[in-house]
């Protein structure tokens, strides 16, 4: 079994590291660490600290400091363009995400989305990202980007070496796409909201090259799609 992660950013180059505040908390009265267990340590950029605990009390965790790597970032990068979904669903969905491995998750408020975005959602949604994050044992944490409009999200597939959108009466298999997927770069994933992308909002993403997949026989929701999607686009590109 892999060591807990936890983090801490920054990550000082010291011989030992303390965990205090939530993250000691959570150490010792969740986890209930206790001296000579493994233990890693992350800035969430990279750098992972690999760790025996030398002390513990309430709230406070004491490391010696082991070994010290960087983890390189992967490639090709995975960018997933997530529509507002109703309720928890949209936690989930940003906790799938992470765990597939995109390096970026960008709230979109689509035209026939329910939700909205708040600053409640957006501490929801980081909230979401952290837990996912630690628990899928990430040393590279995806970066939750800023609300996006139509227009970002053009400029996303417009810029990127691969943009797909998922739509349920697509014509052409995310499996036909696989040939093309690149190893290198930026890829691109739209998932629309529960109600479906719009055609006028279709069009203007088929007017910057992306291409409309649709994911098997069966219609997921939108907020399992795009973990299904990362995963088949990972193991394409050599990720996985």
């Amino acid at each position: 079994m892999t060591a807990p992660l936890f983090r801490l950013d920054p990550l000082p180059d010291t011989p030992t590291l303390v965990l205090a505040g939530d993250e000691g908390r959570h150490a010792t009265t969740v986890r209930r660490l206790r001296p000579g267990e493994r233990v890693d340590v992350t800035d969430g950029a990279g750098l992972r600290a690999e760790c025996v605990v030398s002390g513990a009390e309430r709230g406070r965790l004491e490391l010696a400091v082991q070994r010290r790597d960087v983890v390189p970032p992967p490639s090709p990068r995975l960018v997933a363009v997530q529509a507002l979904v109703k309720g928890e669903r949209s936690e989930l969905a940003v906790e799938l995400l992470t765990e597939a491995g995109v390096d970026e998750i960008v709230p979109w408020e689509a035209a026939r989305c329910v939700a909205r975005w708040s600053p409640g959602a957006a501490r929801r949604w980081s909230a979401a990202l952290d837990s996912a994050a630690k628990q899928s044992r990430r040393v590279r944490w995806p970066r939750l980007a800023p609300a996006a409009a139509q227009a970002d999200v053009i400029a996303r597939i417009r810029d990127a070496d691969l943009g797909i959108v998922l739509a349920e009466d697509a014509s052409e298999p995310l499996s036909g796409m696989l040939p093309r997927v690149p190893r290198q770069g930026e890829i691109v994933i739209v998932v629309g909201p529960e109600g479906g992308i719009t055609d006028d909002e279709l069009d203007a993403f088929d007017a910057v090259g992306a291409r409309r997949c649709r994911l098997g026989p069966t219609v997921l929701r939108a907020s399992t799609a795009g973990l299904a999607a990362a995963a088949v686009l990972a193991a394409a590109s050599g990720r996985w």
